[in-house]
């Protein structure tokens, strides 16, 4: 099998006496899309800190493309191909909309840029960050303030960002978290698309199981910080380890459940 796009080995972080990612190892592959799940405080978002680099590991290591990426932080991850939408979201409040996705446009584009290459002009730059903005549906509030968007508008900004960043990593958070229901759909078909492409790596949190299945080709179950169970989504839901720890589901009945 090809080189894994993103590897975790041993991965483990402790605070203090408590460990909250307890040496998890996994492997990512271009052209899948793989959930974690989980119940509350099994260590879902750590590992993704962890892995994106807002977090430093106790021990273990984080590769990318095969590489050891262990010792960069957040910044020199994005820049070698990790991108990362956040739980909450982290944008330039006082710029604009468009602005905003400008900034991810100009950066990537001066990453890619050589000593003797060509750079884009800025309108150039403009242009491409409003190719995103129609890609997540707003491009009718292009010069709004991003302070003044409404939640699900700020979900969808940060999405456009990560995607002018043209990452070969995408992790998502729990994208649909605040969001309407009439949100949610734009977010979903964005990440199908993604998946579609066939060349990116999905990792995604989230606690909707419809969502889950709708999405995943793999679930990856972690509880206390520990990787309980990795697998094709219907094995994976329907395991008793699975039933008991993210579904809250009492060990012999899970049992009995899986034998009919």
């Amino acid at each position: 099998m090809a080189t894994p796009v993103l590897e975790t080995r041993d991965l483990t972080i402790r605070f203090g006496g408590h460990v909250a990612v307890d040496t998890v190892s996994c492997a990512f592959h271009a052209g899948t899309l793989t959930a974690i799940v989980g119940p509350n405080g099994a260590g879902k978002t750590t590992y993704f800190n962890l892995v994106s680099g807002q977090l430093s590991a106790t021990s273990g290591i984080v590769l990318l493309g095969g590489a050891d990426i262990t010792g960069l932080g957040a910044a020199g991850r994005t820049k070698r191909g990790i991108g990362r939408a956040f739980q909450i979201t982290n944008l330039f409040p006082n710029l604009s909309v468009v602005e905003n996705v400008r900034l991810a446009v100009q950066a990537k584009a001066r990453g890619a840029s050589g000593l003797f290459s060509r750079w884009s002009s800025h309108a150039d730059w403009i242009d491409k960050a409003e190719f995103y903005l129609a890609e997540v549906n707003l491009g009718g509030v292009r010069d709004t303030l991003a302070a003044a968007l409404p939640h699900g508008d700020k979900r969808k900004l940060e999405v456009a960002i990560m995607m002018a960043l043209e990452p070969d990593v995408f992790m998502f958070d729990e994208p649909t978290a605040g969001m309407s229901v009439d949100e949610v759909p734009v977010i979903l078909d964005l990440i199908h698309k993604l998946k579609a492409r066939g060349d990116k790596t999905i990792l995604l949190v989230e606690h909707k199981m419809d969502v889950v299945r709708s999405l995943a080709d793999r679930i990856v179950v972690l509880h206390n910080g520990r990787l309980v169970a990795d697998g094709e989504p219907a094995e994976v839901i329907a395991s008793p380890v699975v039933q008991e720890a993210y579904l809250g589901q009492a060990p012999k009945r899970a049992a009995e459940a899986s034998h009919g």
